[in-house]
């Protein structure tokens, strides 16, 4: 007889953390709502966000306390069985096609970004580099002033 989890499961520190985590999150809302001080409103809201924080630690100790059996996890991680022959058929083949693609694709990255895997070298010596001349000018807009209107300015007309 195999001795399994009792009472809290393998999480434990979990557990107590979330239960500490309502505790005092519980103790400072009420201390909020009850108690008269001027920062009562603090005190409201730092509860509900720890209370809000300790969803965490039970959601880590939930997940923690799963338990699925090895012969369901067979297909969904890679525990597959391999047949004496290896593998056969359709599915075989195309574990076989992926494993070559992805492969070849990783290794491209590795090599300099040269195609299909190979490396390309070039000839020893500093980089070649290229230097590029942009020419910019200011151009000022066309506005005219009229001398009748005192700090009027008429914009030139824009067709778009």
């Amino acid at each position: 007889m195999e001795p399994g989890p009792r009472g809290l499961g393998r999480c434990r520190c979990c557990f107590w953390l979330a239960v500490a985590f309502d505790t005092v999150g519980l103790l400072v809302l009420l201390l909020g709502v009850f108690v008269n001080v001027f920062f009562y409103d603090l005190l409201i809201y730092a509860g509900a966000i720890v209370i809000f924080l300790s969803l965490i630690w039970w959601v880590f100790w939930y997940s923690g306390n799963i338990e699925v059996p090895p012969a369901e996890l067979e297909d969904d991680v890679g525990l597959l069985k391999k047949n004496k022959d290896g593998l056969r058929g359709i599915g075989g083949a195309v574990r076989r096609l992926s494993s070559r693609v992805s492969t070849g694709i990783r290794n491209s990255f590795r090599r300099n970004g040269a195609p299909s895997g190979r490396a390309q070298k070039s000839a020893p010596g500093p980089p070649q580099t290229r230097q590029v001349t942009v020419a910019m000018a200011t151009m000022a807009p066309d506005i005219s002033v009229s001398p009748e209107a005192d700090c009027e300015v008429e914009m030139p007309h824009i067709t778009t």
